[in-house]
């Protein structure tokens, strides 16, 4: 498989620092092999062009991000908490890797409808994790009965995305993870968390 062989993953980490820098549309796949340490016909062994290594960049790196935050999720009692993990470790990766931020919040919102349809493939992982969590709190008495999933899920993801966003567009000027706590707040009421009484959430 392309992604166990060893040039795969740097091909990638240049790609995200080179579009990142540059932009998708002015990166040149060129630039990304210099980047990487590689041939430029190297890159066409593991990608079928830029369209491709931005998919699977995306693919790679919120796989890889699911793949770790599932199991330390699960390990937490309440929706609340698990709400509240899932917005901290989001904000904490991006924060920690700025260029993929960029990529992430930026460039991807440029690139063309086909492209974006795979990028939505790619996050059903991520909402489904969302949905698990606010199923759970509606079935344990921490959110309202009548809350509708699907549009809660659009308020949580919308609102981290945007957050993140925002943190972008201001130059990185604040934590990005002192967020955490206001945007979980936040969140809780609106898919109220207060509805079934205090001792609901811990």
């Amino acid at each position: 498989m392309k992604k166990n062989r060893p040039k795969y993953m740097q091909i990638i980490d240049a790609a995200v620092s080179v579009i990142a820098e540059t932009g998708y549309h002015q990166a040149q796949v060129s630039r990304i092999a210099r980047q990487a340490g590689v041939a430029d016909g190297t890159i066409y062994l593991y990608f079928k062009n830029k369209e491709d290594i931005l998919v699977s960049l995306f693919e790679e790196k919120m796989g890889s991000y699911i793949e770790k935050i599932e199991p330390v999720i699960a390990g937490k009692e309440t929706a609340a908490e698990k709400l509240l993990l899932l917005i901290n470790s989001h904000f904490r990766m991006l924060s920690e890797d700025q260029s993929l931020a960029i990529v992430t919040q930026l460039e991807l919102r440029q690139s063309n409808k086909e492209l974006r349809l795979k990028i939505n493939e790619v996050l059903k992982g991520y909402l489904k994790i969302i949905d698990q969590i606010l199923l759970e709190g509606k079935q344990n008495g921490e959110f309202s009965k009548s809350l509708d999933i699907r549009l809660a899920r659009q308020m949580i993801f919308g609102t981290i995305d945007e957050t993140v966003t925002t943190w972008i567009m201001n130059e990185q000027k604040y934590e990005l993870h002192s967020l955490s706590a206001p945007v979980h707040e936040l969140l809780l009421n609106g898919c109220g968390a207060g509805i079934a009484g205090p001792s609901a959430v811990k």
